[in-house]
């Protein structure tokens, strides 16, 4: 049976002193690119600046995120279909005004 003596200075032997320095790239390279630097920026999270990805963001636009973020699920999705439907009809009045280009010869290259 063990002294309680000897149970602690087992443990205390186990332990290390070493010092492991993470700013080395080859002992600890980034496992995926960029989560470095985004874990930074979160460091501080009280900060006077806002984040890059808002810095070339308008008003409006600030606007529209506050409101697609207050959306609930179906009504998300019901936006997100209007802008497919949106999208197709472009895509189809676009491909009419191809057409109709292509037969008033406006597309045609200058002849050299």
């Amino acid at each position: 049976m063990a002294s309680p003596n000897g149970g602690e200075d087992f443990e205390s032997s186990l332990l290390s002193y070493e010092k492991l320095d993470r700013a080395s790239p080859d002992l600890w390279p980034e496992q995926l690119p960029g989560v470095s630097e985004f874990a930074a920026s979160f460091k501080n999270p009280i900060t006077n600046s806002p984040p890059k990805w808002m810095a070339e963001l308008e008003t409006e636009d600030i606007e529209m995120l506050k409101e697609l973020g207050s959306l609930t699920t179906a009504n998300l999705m019901e936006k997100v279909k209007g802008l497919q439907n949106l999208a197709y009809q472009l895509g189809l009045e676009e491909s009419r005004e191809m057409t109709r280009g292509k037969f008033l010869n406006i597309l045609e290259r200058p002849k050299k």
